[in-house]
């Protein structure tokens, strides 16, 4: 398991491009029959991804559940949620059994013991892409299909922000210890996502863009808003961003991203924002 630490934005400033990437993207989420994990220390999310192609794979594999948890099993403290953005796979959680297809999503409780998962054409592989929070108490395991998601649309293409927010895991959907998770879809002609810029102190944010086609990419701004930086993203990387740094980016081309949400509250107007003008 890959382990990144907290890092402030002081010593954020003088981070080398490389530095940056180091620190807070994640690529190669989905390797066949494997589990790719990314902990944190910023909220102590976990970021998992898995492409089973000819095993029915567990979500523990290759991960020392009791040295890197210090439980006996993976979401004995912890709440998962996951989206399907491969070919259609199922997800057996414990005695359930839930058959996903694209974009589909599924919310994990914590107590969970086993979950497994398997696709169901080897040349079509589904791809679950995961984040998993701290979590005190269970609620319910649940399915929620794209054509299920609360959706609002925003901006306009006079922006080029015209998208719309699926809201998935979510106060307004179902409830959650602390995890939310939703997934954001760009219209053609529109390139930019979370304008205007803003942080929220007391949540951390990871944002994971796909459907974006080989020669294009995602320019991903970081940092406070009176010194930003960004990371260039390509097709299904995700990127890590701690609660101090704003969380925005423009694309060569339209895409949709996921975001996942956990930290101190769930107050989605707990926000600061911060004005165009405004912006260094």
């Amino acid at each position: 398991m890959d382990i990144r630490y907290s890092v402030n934005q002081r010593d954020f400033k003088r981070y080398t491009t490389q530095e940056m990437r180091d620190e807070f993207l994640i690529t190669g989420l989905y390797q066949p029959d494997q589990v790719v994990a990314v902990y944190s220390h910023v909220d102590r999310m976990v970021t998992f991804g898995c492409m089973p192609v000819h095993e029915e794979v567990p979500i523990d594999k290759g991960i020392d559940v009791w040295h890197n948890f210090g439980t006996t099993y993976l979401l004995e403290r912890r709440e998962l949620g996951m989206f399907n953005i491969g070919g259609p796979g199922t997800v057996t959680a414990d005695d359930e059994t839930f058959a996903m297809n694209y974009k589909d999503c599924l919310y994990i409780t914590q107590g969970t013991k086993k979950v497994t998962f398997r696709s169901e054409d080897p040349e079509n592989p589904a791809k679950f892409y995961m984040v998993s929070a701290p979590a005190h108490c269970a609620y319910k395991t649940t399915f929620i299909p794209i054509e299920k998601a609360n959706k609002r649309p925003i901006g306009a293409m006079e922006t080029s922000n015209k998208r719309t927010i699926n809201q998935f895991i979510h106060p307004d959907v179902l409830k959650t210890c602390q995890l939310s998770m939703g997934m954001t879809c760009l219209e053609p002609g529109s390139i930019w996502n979370t304008m205007p810029a803003h942080t929220h102190e007391r949540r951390m944010e990871i944002y994971m863009y796909f459907e974006l086609s080989e020669d294009n990419v995602v320019f991903h701004m970081m940092g406070e808003g009176n010194e930003t930086r960004h990371i260039v993203m390509h097709n299904e990387e995700a990127v890590i961003s701690p609660s101090w740094s704003i969380h925005a980016g423009a694309g060569t081309s339209n895409y949709t991203f996921i975001w996942a949400m956990g930290g101190e509250n769930q107050a989605f107007d707990d926000m600061d924002n911060i004005e165009n003008k405004d912006l260094r």
